[in-house]
C-alpha cells in the first residue's frame, strides 16, 4: 500500500468547513475582546461614587490589559486559521513541514492550523 501524499479534495473540504466554523467563532470572540478594550459597552466608572472609583479604575486597567493580551493571541489564531485555508486552496494542507508526511486527521481536527506532525513537534 502506497502512502498518501496529500488529503483528497473531499477531505480538504471537510477541514475547510471545520476551519471556517472555528474562524467565525474566533472573529466573534475577537470582536468581543475589542469591545472590552475600547469599553464600547458604556459601563464606565463615571457614575461610581468617589469611594469606589480608585478600586474600579484599578480593576478596569487590569481587565483591559488582560483583554488586550487575549485579543493579540486571538488575532494570531485568526491569522493561523486563515493561513490554513490558503494551504487548503493550494492543496498543501495537512503536510508536515519537516517530514513531508501527512499530519494525522485527529491532530488536524484538534489543531486545524497545525503544520507539524506530533512526531516532528516532539523533536523540537
Amino acid at each position: 500500500m502506497t502512502e498518501k501524499k496529500r488529503y483528497t479534495d473531499e477531505e480538504l473540504q471537510g477541514f475547510k468547513e471545520l476551519i471556517n466554523s472555528k474562524l467565525a467563532k474566533a472573529k466573534k470572540d475577537f470582536d468581543t475582546l475589542k469591545a472590552v478594550i475600547s469599553n464600547s459597552s458604556g459601563n464606565d466608572i463615571e457614575d461610581t461614587s468617589p469611594t469606589f472609583k480608585v478600586l474600579e479604575e484599578g480593576a478596569s486597567v487590569l481587565s483591559k490589559e488582560e483583554a488586550g493580551r487575549l485579543a493579540q493571541r486571538q488575532a494570531k489564531f485568526i491569522s493561523h486559521l486563515e493561513a490554513a485555508l490558503i494551504r487548503i486552496e493550494n492543496k498543501t494542507y495537512g503536510i508536515c513541514r519537516e517530514t513531508g508526511k501527512l499530519i494525522s486527521p485527529e491532530r488536524l481536527r484538534a489543531v486545524p492550523h497545525a503544520t507539524l506532525s506530533i512526531e516532528a513537534k516532539k523533536k523540537q
